[in-house]
């Protein structure tokens, strides 16, 4: 089952099923739950969203899909990938052994990446900021958590990093990786029991300059160095997440040295399993 929630052209906000040519909309008019956070805390949640699923339906073309978050916190993982450890190290030279060394230790990179006024939805724009010079996507399975500590189901996340503010100076990090519209989401929630084994899941990366693509890359799930299980563990280690969470699990697919991101650029993410997200890229010169 893929949940998601979306907005009709009635500006009517909607948690849904999707199917593969609609959408069906969950009614909480009658039940205690309120929102898809709801339903993702519940024992079954594919078996409540069957419960609360109302008679009408909507095409795709007639919704707009919102990212798949209530007031989740969002976190991320970091080198979690081979790859990922190989660029942290080329992007840092003061500090590549720290990266290197944290590839192989028990206790994983976990940082805080957005609330989620922070966050973007499917075709909604993200951010590159204005005083980086070196701004790359991050394609990301996303473990979407409850507030017990229990794997849910799985979304597809866009880390978007500063890699010259990350590689200035490690303590920099939050400003390089937390910033506004610095998280992509979507464009729906499959369940863990409708998601294929981990060796069969692709991650895909494809960057799109003036209609031509600039960019792509793919790995695959079975290429993590570091299970779900063990991400989420060391997470709700001394934490709480009442509203549950959502857990980037680290980046596969990292451009050559000499990309950067660019305004009116297009991002689109596929994961096996899940979909397609999909966002362009803005820049500002500040507040």
């Amino acid at each position: 089952m893929k949940l998601a929630k979306c907005v009709t052209a009635d500006s009517e906000q909607l948690v849904v099923i999707v199917d593969v040519d609609t959408v069906r909309p969950l009614c909480f008019a009658d039940s205690t739950l309120t929102c898809l956070a709801d339903v993702l805390e519940a024992d079954n949640p594919a078996e409540t969203a069957r419960a609360l699923v109302a008679a009408r339906s909507f095409a795709l073309n007639e919704v707009e899909f919102l990212a798949p978050i209530d007031q989740q916190e969002v976190w991320a993982a970091g080198v979690t990938y081979k790859r990922s450890q190989k660029a942290r190290m080329e992007e840092s030279e003061s500090s590549a052994s720290c990266y290197d060394l944290v590839y192989d230790a028990d206790r994983p990179e976990l940082f805080m990446k957005a609330t989620p006024n922070r966050v973007s939805g499917p075709n909604q724009p993200l951010r590159i900021r204005y005083d980086a010079s070196w701004n790359v996507p991050e394609p990301e399975i996303t473990c979407v958590v409850s507030s017990r500590g229990r794997l849910v189901g799985f979304t597809i996340g866009n880390d978007m990093s500063s890699r010259d503010i990350e590689g200035e100076n490690p303590l920099y990090l939050p400003q390089a990786k937390v910033y506004r519209q610095c998280a992509g989401l979507g464009p729906v929630i499959t369940l863990v029991e409708d998601m294929p084994s981990r060796e069969e899941i692709g991650i895909y990366l494809t960057i799109e300059r003036a209609g031509s693509a600039v960019f792509e890359g793919s790995t695959g799930v079975d290429q993590m160095h570091r299970s779900f299980e063990d991400l989420i563990g060391f997470l709700f280690r001394e934490q709480e997440f009442p509203e549950g969470v959502l857990l980037m699990t680290g980046t596969g697919v990292v451009p050559a040295n000499d990309f950067t991101l660019q305004a009116d650029d297009i991002v689109n993410i596929k994961i096996d399993g899940i979909g397609t997200l999909t966002n362009p890229i803005v820049q500002g010169t500040g507040l």
